[in-house]
């Protein structure tokens, strides 16, 4: 850079700097809309990272080890046992589903823990109440072995320590219950109550069948005080050594990849609300940038008559916006960063989950570029009018219309890095690139509806009423707030709507649970031996039901196409089949609610080397093709089995289906468990709840060692963590309404002056000020029906793609929801609209004819 132009620079600044010093009026709007974004996405980055250092800090503690392996069905050969006991101590449990029934009846679901008190929590405390060592809650006394459960088995059952429960062949007594359990997080989402047995008191109660959901775990505790790359290199050394093992193995550095890759979506949707929020508060930066060419217009004339040039005019203008941005973009940063440290305590009592109060830098990094490429985009172009106008036009006041191409063009290019930022920054570029394309599209259709109804309004609106003609005129007049409140209020909307749309589809789910679409009960681990007498049962206490009943195995995919998966690459959308042993079955016919889509079904009675069917969204992220090959671990036993065909399964039925479906002659021998689906329906809901609690009751009682689960009780699991999901999802929503009302706030006050003037004028010919409110009551809410309406059909076109095909979900309408956000919106715009006006409206006309 030059010395001249390095002085000019200076020179700017300097001017830029006492100009602002001295008048800092009109900022305040502009600050608050830039500060609220910006605290908001910092916030939601700080949460999740503080969330994230958490776990990874209490990594031991969650997982109960330094590694954790996992195995389906089965337990540690003696040489496994031995070369992981010559590197650490070893904590061993089990983990499985059944039933609990007391003498009275009730029965209930429980997840149960099965562990060897001597050695487990291998890290951390368990709390019980009352407190007792554990080895003596649990002890065997007089032929009864001890149960610690949590307090909702207890209400469940209507029961209270002392009493004594059945679970499978075995009595036991319930000596305490359940405070704190260390590695609850590790568990994942359980349908029942936890409760805590021996492993011998597990091999007692006669649930160990062959075949069983049974997952046996091996926590490792490594000696010494192994770091982070130790941990990873002795993971790397156990499958090197037992290459074909067929287990799953986590280090306490990664707990769950399931959970972290769900919290980096649920931070990224979140993120992108607050993003929106911004945005929306973009046009509070706009109008305030405008309000601040307005009253500078005198100024800025002076310099130029004075010889200053119109970019240096521009720059000058430009630095003192950019210096209020910046100290906005701080002010916000600085509030979002500590948003953890005054919100992690109550977080963690609610949740139970491991918040840290950390600063994730990256993401601070991440908002302030938001908001200040927010701030330019919004800016750039009200500036660019103080550029072009000669200082004859700015002392005028003209307002002709500009050419401001180059600064629409500037605008542009700041919006395409904002875009960029937000792909880069996205953990689900498909979400992210989705995001981009329909705020692109609900912002071009918003802004082109404000064009379209001034430029309709302006030619053919004529009306005879002098109320409704005078609001019509002031929608389309110069200086109109038209652009500002329907681009401000249809974001919002939109963002409201489709979220109000997505959560209804999703509670839509639940009410299926009490229609004849799907089945009423899943009933698991039903031994061979059991099937027949199992399914006359079924059909002696429900006689019209529907039965279906499959064999059920574990397994878990380990190669595809003679590769090992960490060496092929795989689809995100794939991936969860990967996480651990996936349900499989074998079938001579194909499956109900499938659809073969590729290939063809073996023949009855094949003979061949064993055949697979495939879901196809599943194949085609795995890459295969019909021929290919994959090699599944069952039971600690490698098969080898060639792609037969592909299919396209209806989950949404609930009935039984399977990613995996083997020709039955991969599995002839092999040790399985059935599982049974039943469907019926009810003269009403309650009658259909006393059939259930029925065959509840019947269930538990004729077959103690058989798991019912009523998919309505799973579906209201999931409902709730989908409400807490949406709560938060709605927390955010309320910062764009924030920023929405602050960019109206700002539309509306920067109109004043010319309202101020028309008011004096129609009281001087007689209006009254109930006239006058009708006017402005018209105009407000004229433009917040038409903001509504684009918003509706915007809201729906986004919530339709994304629930039919993303979600995968029925698309319903909650028709009391969208007409509450609409008439709720349409009020709020009016309300707040008289309410800024009546300042002017309330200003006595002489007082204004001497100020103007």
């Amino acid at each position: 850079m030059t010395a001249a132009a390095l002085s000019k620079v200076r020179l700017n600044l300097k001017i830029a700097m006492r100009d602002l010093l001295g008048d800092r009026r009109g900022f305040g709007i502009f600050i608050a809309c830039i500060i609220i974004g910006v605290a908001a996405i910092a916030g939601v980055s700080s949460l999740s990272f503080s969330l994230a250092q958490g776990l990874s800090r209490e990594g031991r503690t969650i997982l109960g080890g330094d590694a954790s392996i996992s195995l389906m069905s089965r337990a540690l050969t003696q040489e496994q046992r031995n070369y992981l006991s010559a590197r650490g101590s070893l904590s061993e449990l089990s983990l499985l589903r059944a039933m609990a029934h007391h003498a009275s009846g009730e029965t209930s679901v429980i997840e149960i823990k099965a562990i060897d008190p001597a050695t487990y929590p291998a890290f951390g405390v368990i709390t019980l109440n009352p407190e007792l060592p554990l080895a003596d809650a649990l002890a065997e006394k007089q032929g009864i072995y001890g149960l610690v459960a949590e307090t909702t088995l207890l209400t469940r059952l209507e029961i209270k320590l002392g009493d004594i429960i059945t679970i499978g062949d075995k009595r036991f007594e319930i000596r305490s219950t359940l405070i704190n359990e260390p590695d609850k997080l590790a568990g994942g989402i359980g349908f029942g109550p936890r409760v805590f047995m021996t492993r011998s008191a597990l091999e007692a109660s006669g649930l160990a069948t062959p075949g069983a959901i049974i997952r046996n775990l091996t926590r490792i505790r490594l000696a010494g005080n192994p770091s982070d790359q130790e941990v990873k290199n002795f993971h790397s050394e156990i499958n090197s050594a037992f290459p074909n093992a067929g287990w799953e193995i986590r280090t306490r550095d990664a707990v769950s990849p399931q959970f972290s890759r769900n919290l980096e979506r649920f931070t990224q949707l979140l993120s992108l609300i607050a993003l929106t929020a911004l945005i929306s508060g973009g046009a509070g930066v706009a109008n305030s940038v405008r309000e601040f060419t307005e009253r500078k217009r005198t100024q800025f004339a002076i310099l130029k008559a004075l010889g200053a040039s119109g970019s240096q005019v521009f720059a000058i203008a430009l630095i003192q916006i950019t210096i209020a941005g910046l100290i906005a973009t701080l002010l916000g940063l600085t509030l979002g960063s500590l948003i953890p440290i005054f919100t992690a305590n109550w977080l963690h009592q609610i949740s139970d989950l491991p918040f840290t109060p950390s600063v994730n830098f990256q993401g601070i990094l991440t908002g302030g570029c938001y908001g200040l490429l927010v701030t330019f985009i919004f800016a750039v172009i009200p500036l660019g009018r103080i550029h072009e106008m000669p200082v004859s036009r700015l002392l005028r006041e003209d307002d002709q219309v500009l050419h401001l191409w180059r600064y629409s063009i500037l605008s542009a290019f700041a919006a395409f890095l904002l875009a960029g930022l937000t792909l880069f920054s996205a953990s689900d570029l498909k979400l992210g690139f989705i995001y981009i394309v329909s705020v692109f599209l609900i912002f071009a259709s918003l802004r082109a509806a404000s064009w379209a109804i001034i430029f309709a309004l302006k030619k053919f609106a004529r009306p005879n009423n002098s109320r409704l003609r005078l609001a019509l005129a002031n929608i389309w007049r110069p200086k109109s707030i038209a652009p500002s409140l329907i681009i401000s209020a249809g974001l919002t909307q939109t963002l409201l709507i489709a979220l109000a749309l997505v959560e209804g589809a999703v509670h839509h789910e639940l009410i299926r649970a009490d229609s004849s679409e799907i089945p009423n009960f899943f009933f698991l681990d039903i031994p061979k031996t059991q099937t027949e007498a199992f399914n006359e049962f079924l059909k002696t206490t429900v006689p019209d039901a529907h039965i279906e009943h499959v064999p059920m195995m574990r397994g878990r995919i380990i190669e595809l196409k003679g590769k090992p998966l960490d060496r092929y690459k795989i689809a995100d959308e794939a991936k969860w089949v990967l996480e651990g042993d996936r349900g499989i079955t074998f079938s001579e016919n194909l499956p109900n609610n499938s659809t073969l889509t590729e290939g063809s079904w073996w023949e009855k009675d094949y003979t061949g080397t064993p055949l697979v069917s495939l879901e196809q969204k599943v194949a085609e992220g795995f890459g295969l093709k019909i021929g290919d090959q994959i090699r599944v671990n069952v039971l600690g036993r490698d098969l080898v089995a060639t792609v037969s065909n592909f299919r396209k399964v209806d989950w949404r039925s609930y009935a039984i289906n399977f990613v995996m479906v083997f020709s039955p002659n991969a599995f002839k021998a092999a040790p399985y468990t059935e599982l049974f689906t039943i469907s019926y329906t009810a003269p009403s809901l309650s009658e259909r709840d006393k059939k259930d609690a029925i065959l509840t009751r019947q269930t538990a009682k004729e077959f103690p060692n058989i798991v019912s689960i009523r998919v309505k009780d799973v579906l209201t699991a999931v409902d709730k963590i989908a409400t807490q999901l949406a709560f938060a999802a709605r927390a955010a929503t309320v910062i764009a309404l924030a920023t929405a009302g602050l960019a109206l706030t700002s539309a509306i006050i920067s109109s004043q002056r010319g309202r101020l003037y028309d008011t004096v004028i129609y009281k001087i010919l007689g209006a009254s000020r109930r006239w006058l409110m009708t006017v402005y009551a018209l105009e407000f809410g004229l433009l917040g029906l038409v903001a509504s309406m684009i918003s509706l059909f915007a809201g729906l076109c986004f919530a339709y793609g994304l629930i039919k095909y993303i979600m995968k979900i029925d698309f319903v309408i909650p028709g009391a929801t969208l007409i509450l956000i609409l008439s709720g919106t349409l009020i709020s715009i009016i309300a707040l609209g008289l309410m800024l006006s009546w300042r002017i409206l309330t200003y006595p006309a002489a007082s204004a004819l001497r100020r103007l």
